[in-house]
């Protein structure tokens, strides 16, 4: 029997990282779980994902896309197929045995992903169609598992730009997604819209138009998780 797949979604400077670096050190869980993310930058398919982002197959590396558009050379669905890819090896080279083997799996972005950052390059109206694709492409065509919960770690874009600004002090420049607050306004639409279509779990992580703590949060996620 396989392990249960949990994934952890959030927009850039949602907290995402540190949530899953958090629920590492849990000592709560029942079995220990397999800890993944994606993109798996150190791979092969990883590095083209990284040349992606950094614009070297269209737009200016590392530049703001005006408006929020791709660069024109990709489309939702081309884009989509490189982190496919990326999944799709990692699962077979990496994860696939111990999940098959009953580990249960907790990722920091997966198929949902692209939901969120490749939707958007599409008119609303072809949203539903588009997700219909994503969800058969990935799950039937590939074949890699469908998640058994999906949480989205919800912050408000102007919240999380202050706090990629924090980081980015220290990292440097941004990719071609993160640099666009239009387009990652329009993520976060993407983002609810494919929660309340597809169940995802919605955790709020600021209240009263203050972010919650870390651990706060935490507490929230690791019962959310317990539930499965």
């Amino acid at each position: 029997m396989s392990g249960k797949l949990i994934i952890i979604e959030g927009l850039d400077g949602s907290g995402k990282s540190t949530q899953w670096e958090m629920l590492k050190k849990t000592n709560g869980f029942k079995k220990k779980p397999l800890f993944l993310t994606f993109p798996d930058y150190d791979s092969e398919s990883g590095r083209i994902i990284k040349r992606y982002l950094a614009g070297e197959f269209g737009g200016k590396g590392g530049m703001i896309i005006r408006g929020g558009d791709a660069p024109s050379e990709h489309t939702a669905y081309s884009a989509s197929s490189f982190y496919a890819i990326d999944r799709y090896i990692s699962y077979m080279t990496s994860w696939g045995k111990a999940y098959k083997d009953g580990v249960d799996v907790i990722s920091a972005r997966y198929t949902s992903s692209n939901a969120i950052y490749q939707m958007t390059k599409l008119p609303e109206e072809q949203w539903c169609e588009f997700l219909d694709w994503l969800y058969d492409y990935e799950h039937e065509k590939l074949k890699i598992p469908v998640p058994d919960l999906t949480i989205f770690l919800d912050v408000p874009v102007e919240m999380s730009q202050e706090l990629l600004a924090k980081r980015y002090e220290k990292e440097g420049a941004k990719d071609i997604h993160e640099g666009d607050v239009l387009y990652l306004k329009k993520c976060r639409e993407a983002a609810l819209y494919a929660a309340q279509r597809d169940n995802w779990v919605k955790i709020d992580c600021v209240k009263g138009g203050v972010l919650r703590s870390p651990d706060d949060i935490n507490r929230e996620l690791t019962k959310v998780i317990g539930g499965v």
